[in-house]
């Protein structure tokens, strides 16, 4: 059996709050238990709420806690870096291939337009789909739109299918790829979106077992279709129940949750 790999990935857009620590802990248990290693990656891609305080808020919690990565942002390790932004030269290649090889496409669509088609979904009760109006542009369309300088995002190409999850929590779970549509996997600002990058890092840094909160189970056949046409192989999914706040609603950075700095600074034990 190869070496059991796990890993945490936080946005560093807020604190580290009792969820996500939890979180944590299931990587690091599943990984010492195993001899295996925990990997820490601080995945910034979204450069509107991510900060260097925030990072080191996250980071100084789980030193606190004793959760202690083998490799990561500050230990280092043979596949760094393991900082998202720190890795955007990994991405473009990959990118590159999909295109070439049919899978993704340039997209054109500004922010108002997919605002508009979002608005009039929400007041037709249905679920947002893109509706793919880029996906069959000529070749010579798409390079007078480039050389007009035309901002575009690259969007993934989706076929109607039903993609299978197992997942050793959840069980078997299975998805309509009809209700997920032409997905963005590289932003206008060049930097990858949350479901591209994750893929290809948890290759590249060998990650084994996907361990996180049920709330990202949707996200999951996205990433195993990046997977497939990038001819990578899954890991193992494990989808683990969340902590609720009182209302319950999944605690978050922003919604109800408290920092794990605040616990040790009333004097609670790590």
């Amino acid at each position: 059996m190869s070496e059991v790999r796990t890993r945490f990935a936080p946005s560093p857009s807020g604190f580290l709050h009792i969820g996500g620590a939890r979180t944590a802990l299931f990587n690091y248990l599943y990984a010492k238990a195993c001899g295996g290693s925990f990997v820490l990656r601080v995945e910034d891609t979204d450069q509107e709420r991510s900060t260097k305080e925030s990072e080191d808020i996250i980071l100084d919690s789980l030193d606190w806690l004793g959760i202690k990565a083998d490799e990561g942002v500050r230990e280092g390790g043979p596949y760094g870096p393991y900082r998202q932004s720190d890795r955007l030269d990994r991405y473009s290649g990959y990118t590159e291939g999909l295109i070439a090889k049919g899978f993704a496409y340039p997209c054109f669509c500004t922010s108002e337009e997919l605002e508009q088609k979002q608005s009039r979904s929400k007041m037709l009760g249905v679920p947002h789909v893109y509706d793919g109006k880029c996906r069959n542009l000529s070749e010579d369309e798409i390079q007078t739109r480039k050389e007009a300088g035309e901002p575009y995002a690259i969007r993934f190409k989706v076929d109607p299918s039903e993609i299978v999850v197992d997942d050793v929590v959840q069980g078997r779970v299975k998805f309509d790829a009809r209700l997920i549509g032409d997905f963005i996997i590289v932003k206008s600002d060049g930097f990858p979106s949350y479901n591209y990058a994750v893929v290809i890092d948890d290759h590249e840094m060998k990650i084994s077992h996907v361990i996180r909160g049920v709330g990202h189970l949707s996200n999951t056949p996205r990433q195993i279709l990046i997977h497939q046409a990038l001819g990578f192989e899954l890991p193992v999914y494990a989808h683990i129940s969340e902590i609720v706040g009182t209302d319950r609603k999944k605690l978050s950075k922003r919604r109800g949750a408290t920092s794990v700095l605040l616990f040790r600074d009333l004097g609670y034990l790590s």
